[in-house]
This record gives C-alpha cells, structure tokens and sequence, in this order.
C-alpha cells in the first residue's frame, strides 16, 4: 500500500469515528451501517443497544446483484437490505454513511433503500 492509500484510509476512520460520535442506533430506530470497498459495497442494519447485526445485504452474496457492479449493485444492495428490513420488522433506521462522501454508490444505496419504503 503506498502512503497515499493510507492517509485516505486514516481520514475515512476518522471521519467515521467522528460521525459515530453522534449516529446511534436503537432498538426502535436501528443504525443502517454501509461499507465500500473498490469493487463490493455492503450494508448492515444494527441495534447498537445490543451489539447485534440485525439483518445485512452486500454484492458478494448471491442473488444479490448478480453480474451488476458499481451503482447498480448499490442499488440493488439498498432494495435487498429494505426488504430483509421489512421482514425483520423495521422500518425506521438512522443512516450511517460509513466516513463516505454521500455521492455515487453510497447515495444510490439509501435512494433504493428509501424507494423500497425504509424510513430515515
């Protein structure tokens, strides 16, 4: 990794951290969590009260977003995880941008997300 990898990925922590300070999700209002990499995006929907993941969705599952890469995958990630959500039984969360730049695939996951009837 070269020292320009680094710093970017320091920066994003730190972000992170500094919107977590804030961002806390409930046993009401669960924390939608998303994670990007270069070729993959995840999401996980949390209650922070109990430490647990309570359902997630990402590109590297299957049937998720077959042979679909970039923002479509995202989108189809943001559809999957609002409807394992519903059956889950939640329907409001707080959205967790992950430290990421709410632009491309991180805002065409909550866009598909809030278009399959989560609320945030």
């Amino acid at each position: 990794m070269s020292a320009q990898t680094i710093d970017r990925r320091s920066a994003r922590i730190r972000r992170h951290k500094r919107v977590r300070k804030n961002v806390y999700g409930s046993s009401e209002r669960p924390r939608l969590s998303v994670f990007r990499s270069a070729n993959n995006i995840s999401a996980q929907i949390i209650d922070d009260d109990l430490g647990k993941t309570i359902v997630s969705a990402s590109t590297q599952q299957a049937g998720v977003a077959d042979g679909l890469r970039g923002v479509e995958a995202a989108k189809m990630v943001g559809a999957a995880i609002a409807e394992r959500a519903k059956e889950a039984g939640v329907t409001t969360v707080v959205f967790d941008r992950g430290g990421y730049i709410y632009h491309g695939r991180v805002a065409a996951l909550a866009d598909a997300a809030r278009e399959k009837g989560l609320e945030f």
